[in-house]
């Protein structure tokens, strides 16, 4: 009789393993084996990490395996178990693998197909058509959209981590449990002391060091060395952790009546204001999304501000970015003055630090959270809804989607919820920061999470102008390498434009994103449908780019360029000033975060900045969901090339003061995850 030599691969993850009775099932072209009786309790099979071997001896040869059905029944408690794969060894001795990589629990049952990825159009037989419709209709029961705020992009209908399905939970809930983990970067940083002295103001600059100095590092120690200096003001928006606000002045807007006897002193070529902008010296970042944005009122006892300025800065003969006038409000005035490097020393760096506390805003509530991790979730949300696990993009994006609605999930019931953490230390805390998602939605559009489209729409793309801009030239190397990857594995499975466009689950995909992540708004230019293979190398480029890259740099220098605190205040306790020559240390001091938010604030970046534990960097895909050599080979390139840029940005770092590693692959996550 027929043999079949079935082995089965457990997960290593904690309690991955289980005690419950377990049974498998084979299908073949010519017939169905009989249910066999793999593990019972105490046989000690699928422990934690185990590869286990069987025979299935079965009374006809099956034909061509095409499903393996496997079942869990309880034996005592619940004991949910991690199933790796199953490779089966054919009576002819061919090896077929069946990829699961997903959780078994409660007394459930999966089918799993043959490793070898499908589109719609490969599957002939009704039985294999069938298996592809019912387990897209069972997802879509558990993967729901659900508004969590009018105006924001769709997210998972979860009110808490434990909601979830357990394939996208995290192994260790309190691994990634925000107030766990803030008590305890507190601790260990040693700050806890001061955590609750809300409304208590530090004495001066120096008296920052006292939360600071035992945490210092190479970025962070020259942050707080230098913070005052308008290089190193400069220097932020080119390469800190919210390098995307900065862009080409064409033209200097009328709200920001800037004369050339105001900045003449600052102007080192010779020529005038309107000169240096038609050469290309004049750059903008407008604070402009913070106007009218409600600052934070959960604490009765300090009132809290926000601005919104206008910052103007210029490229000197050291092609040094640099600023040379900041407006801390968008309507003109003379209340409202225009401050320069040439004012009192105290009232320009006032008004830096205004700029500092806004940019941090923007930073956390629209580069971090909106265009990131909401975003991320959508392409989340969308992949298992609409595509099998046997469709190949599933299997290219699936591990850049890892915890990601889970970390999302946890956020919105601790983080950024209604009386949250977000609350405790910063200005936009208490319903702020749901305005500004509300007001971003309007720029969030295809083209600018193109990476290289958005560094030219903003003036920024040439080398030769902006030579110190690492942001953008790490992050098109790692664009060109994510881009190259995404077109083999295309050219694979896709042998021309028409093949794209008749993949009906790719379409569904498309659609979904468009639908629900951009509200079906047309000018996002968000497509609705894919019609060419080059415009679907984009697309995915764009999905992985975000979900690994563009996380990556804008989330993980935080504790760098926002643990001294005058660097980056997450809240400011006096209004911006009105007038010029009247701002004392006393004032700034005053203004800035007291001891309990600073501490938090710390506690926070810090947290925000660790790698999870076992992380997976860009190009590592232990789970093997491919089995094709096609895909394989096209995986080890990637890999090479991403070595080659790790090798050219740690050359290039060598002996820097300030090195840009944001972007070095061997720093990228593949998946926004925390």
């Amino acid at each position: 009789m027929p043999s079949y030599t079935v082995t089965v691969a457990t997960g290593s993850q904690w309690f991955a393993g289980t005690d419950d009775y377990v049974y498998l099932s084979l299908e073949g072209t010519a017939g169905c084996s009989e249910r066999h009786l793999l593990d019972k309790p105490f046989y000690n099979d699928f422990e934690r990490g185990a590869v286990d071997s069987y025979d299935v001896t079965v009374e006809e040869d099956l034909g061509e395996i095409q499903l393996i059905k496997i079942e869990k029944r309880k034996y005592w408690y619940q004991d949910d178990w991690y199933l790796k794969y199953i490779t089966v060894k054919t009576p002819v001795g061919d090896y077929l693998e069946f990829p699961c990589y997903r959780w078994i629990t409660d007394e459930k049952e999966i089918v799993l197909r043959d490793g070898r990825a499908k589109l719609p159009r490969d599957d002939k037989t009704q039985i294999l058509k069938q298996h592809r419709r019912k387990e897209l209709e069972t997802r879509q029961k558990m993967y729901r959209w659900k508004e969590w705020h009018p105006g924001f992009p769709l997210s998972i209908d979860a009110h808490s981590h434990s909601d979830l399905p357990r394939d996208i939970q995290f192994d260790n809930e309190k691994g990634i449990d925000f107030i766990l983990n803030y008590s305890k970067a507190m601790e260990n940083l040693y700050v806890n002391r001061f955590m609750h002295m809300f409304q208590s103001s530090w004495s001066d600059f120096a008296d920052f060091e006292r939360i600071f100095v035992r945490i210092s590092n190479t970025i962070s120690e020259y942050v707080m060395q230098h913070w005052k200096e308008d290089f190193m003001f400069g220097y932020q928006f080119l390469n800190g952790c919210n390098p995307v606000l900065i862009r080409r002045c064409t033209e200097i807007p009328k709200k920001l009546p800037v004369t050339m006897d105001m900045v003449e002193c600052s102007l080192e070529r010779n020529l005038t204001l309107e000169e240096e902008v038609k050469q290309g010296n004049i750059f903008i970042v407008d604070y402009e999304l913070l106007d009218g944005v409600d600052a934070n009122k959960t604490d009765p006892c300090t009132i809290q501000y926000l601005a919104a300025p206008i910052c103007l800065l210029y490229k000197n003969l050291e092609n040094k970015i640099v600023p040379i006038a900041i407006q801390l409000g968008q309507k003109p005035g003379p209340d409202n003055p225009i401050f320069l490097p040439s004012d009192a020393t105290y009232d320009w760096l006032l008004a830096k630090i205004w700029v500092r506390s806004s940019d941090f805003h923007i930073h956390q509530t629209v580069t971090h959270l909106l265009r990131t991790h909401l975003v991320s979730e959508v392409f989340s949300i969308a992949m298992f809804r609409q595509l099998p696990a046997v469709h190949p993009l599933f299997k290219l994006l699936v591990p850049h989607m890892r915890f990601t609605i889970a970390i999302n999930t946890k956020a919105r019931e601790q983080l950024i919820c209604e009386c949250g953490l977000f609350d405790k230390a910063n200005a936009t805390g208490g319903g702020g920061h749901v305005q500004m998602v509300q007001k971003a939605m309007k720029d969030l559009t295809y083209s600018s999470l193109c990476f290289p489209e958005e560094i030219k729409a903003k003036g920024m793309d040439s080398k030769e102008d902006i030579p110190y801009y690492y942001y953008r030239d790490d992050g098109i190397k790692v664009w060109e390498a994510i881009k190259n990857f995404a077109e083999d594995v295309i050219h694979i499975y896709y042998e021309s434009d028409e093949v794209v466009c008749e993949d009906v689950e790719l379409q569904a995909f498309v659609k979904d994103i468009y639908v629900y992540g951009m509200r079906g708004v047309k000018a996002s230019g968000f497509p609705k449908m894919i019609r060419t293979r080059e415009k679907l190398a984009e697309y995915l480029t764009v999905i992985i780019f975000t979900t690994s890259a563009q996380h990556a740099a804008v989330n993980f220098g935080q504790y760098d360029w926002c643990s001294w605190i005058p660097n980056a205040p997450p809240t400011m306790r006096c209004p911006p000033p009105t007038e010029k020559g009247t701002v004392t240390i006393e004032q700034i001091v005053d203004s800035l975060p007291d001891r309990g938010r600073s501490c938090w604030h710390l506690g926070a970046v810090w947290a925000l900045s660790q790698f999870q534990d076992n992380e997976l960097f860009l190009g590592m895909y232990p789970d093997e969901h491919f089995v094709e050599k096609p895909v394989k080979e096209a995986m080890a390139k990637f890999r090479k090339n991403l070595d080659e840029i790790v090798n050219a940005i740690t050359e290039r770092n060598k002996n820097k003061k300030l090195p840009y590693y944001y972007l070095s692959p061997d720093r990228i996550p593949n998946s926004v995850a925390v």
